[in-house]
């Protein structure tokens, strides 16, 4: 309870300390992430949330040892700073999960750098790849990962002394929700 306490602490400073900095022009994308004709968004979020890293050996380099993503956790909020839902890393994959209960799973089609702001994680394309319950997420069809600021591996050296040690990066993030038109 704790961690959930601190977690929503930190969210909260971070998303009034930045609310509107991540609110991009969502029609100046890159082609990499664009989403294909037929679909219209459906919905705006902002998430505000963190990124856990694990120091692990990289599987193609022994001896060699490298942060590693583990799992993101973050909450959305909707244009009028209403939380609408969560984000969160799930066995199934990435998920979005609305507060009616529905949720999309999604596939990762693409990455690009963030070039606006450097030390962020990239800007990224994902279509759906399954549903669970009913509402507001069985109409997606596309969600872009855009304007993002944070959330890179720690700076922190990650070698065979400290291999296992978890780190959280605090992230945000545009989800842009897109639908069949």
């Amino acid at each position: 309870m704790k961690t959930r306490n601190q977690t929503v602490l930190i969210v909260s400073s971070l998303f009034l300390a930045a609310a509107g900095a991540a609110q991009a022009d969502h029609h100046m994308v890159p082609s990499a992430v664009a989403v294909p004709e037929g679909n219209v968004v459906m919905m705006k979020t902002l998430a505000m949330g963190q990124i856990t890293y694990e120091c692990m050996e990289k599987k193609d380099a022994s001896g060699s040892y490298a942060w590693t993503f583990k799992i993101p956790h973050a909450y959305l909020f909707d244009t009028s700073n209403t939380q609408v839902g969560r984000y969160y890393g799930s066995p199934k994959g990435a998920t979005w999960e609305s507060n009616d209960g529905s949720k999309v799973v999604g596939k990762q089609l693409a990455v690009t750098p963030n070039t606006a702001t450097a030390g962020s994680i990239p800007l990224q394309l994902v279509q759906q790849n399954g549903y669970e319950g009913n509402g507001a997420m069985n109409k997606v069809t596309y969600i872009q990962r855009l304007a993002t600021v944070g959330g890179t591996a720690p700076a922190k050296v990650c070698a065979a002394a400290n291999a296992g040690k978890k780190e959280i990066v605090s992230y945000q993030a545009d989800y842009i929700l897109w639908m069949a038109k």
